[in-house]
């Protein structure tokens, strides 16, 4: 399995694709890793260099009790691969991570895609009552150091989301996003602490130049819908997208849609 050292953590990632061809990172969300992409990568691996990785605290990657930059750790796979620069596809906090590398190191990203996912630093947003009540049960079982408890719970929260139920989804969904979040439950007792971009990006993505895909599930927690509709308002080159009947993790609810909607963006902007 393939594993890059870097200071204070060894990243597993996995590559689809020649090596010459345009380059897309795929950063996946935080309650799945890297596997998350499954559906999408040997469509997207015809005509691009597909290079995914699990985040510190996700999946494969194994790290010690350390900061560290997210931004970094991109970075630094894509120098071991040789790759100069990407269009960078984020879920959740994936897309976080790639707003802030494409102000941070602006000439390693060629595109943007975002799903559900905002800039580091955006305002709190008020929740709804459903949302507060699911947020209260993850707060008891993060104080319980109950880890598999809080991966169903934040299942519930953010891939079925506060108006659905699991009974109104595909139990294959319900099963796949359950075992993504158990997956981590394995690095439960690492303490990675991420280093924030400084300044944060809310107030800058207007620097953004590169075309962007801006996409959340309507069915998306209130923040991520509030996102939605900031980035797209303010980022000088983006496209919108919602995907219907999806919460959080629309690549994964309905990946044959996504995939659509993807490869159409990739080509209609020369990615």
């Amino acid at each position: 399995m393939p594993h890059l050292d870097v200071p204070g953590a060894a990243l597993y990632y996995e590559t689809a694709g020649h090596v010459s061809a345009p380059a897309l990172v795929l950063l996946h969300s935080p309650i799945a890793h890297l596997r998350m992409w499954d559906p999408q990568v040997a469509a997207l691996a015809a005509h691009h260099y597909v290079i995914r990785f699990d985040a510190r605290g996700f999946g494969k990657t194994v790290s010690e009790d350390v900061q560290f930059s997210n931004r970094a750790d991109t970075l630094d796979l894509l120098d071991h691969l040789g790759v100069e620069s990407a269009t960078l596809i984020g879920s959740g906090r994936g897309a976080t991570i790639a707003l802030d590398i494409a102000l941070e190191s602006p000439h390693r990203v060629t595109g943007i895609v975002s799903i559900g996912g905002g800039p580091s630093g955006f305002p709190e947003i008020p929740l709804s009552a459903a949302e507060d009540a699911l947020l209260d049960s993850l707060d008891e079982a993060f104080t319980t150091n109950d880890a598999e408890r809080l991966a169903r719970l934040e299942v519930a929260l953010w891939a079925v989301g506060p108006l659905r139920t699991e009974q109104d989804l595909d139990s294959d969904f319900v099963r796949t996003a359950t075992d993504f979040a158990l997956d981590n439950v394995a690095r439960a007792a690492e303490r990675p602490v991420p280093l924030p971009l400084d300044p944060p990006a809310a107030d800058r993505v207007v620097e953004i130049a590169v075309p962007a895909l801006i996409s959340v599930g309507e069915y998306d927690l209130t923040p991520a819908l509030a996102e939605y509709e900031f980035l797209l308002e303010i980022m000088p080159n983006a496209s919108g997208c919602t995907f219907r009947d999806a919460a959080h993790l629309p690549s994964v609810e309905h990946p044959a849609e996504f995939q659509r909607v993807l490869v159409s963006w990739l080509a209609r902007n020369g990615l």
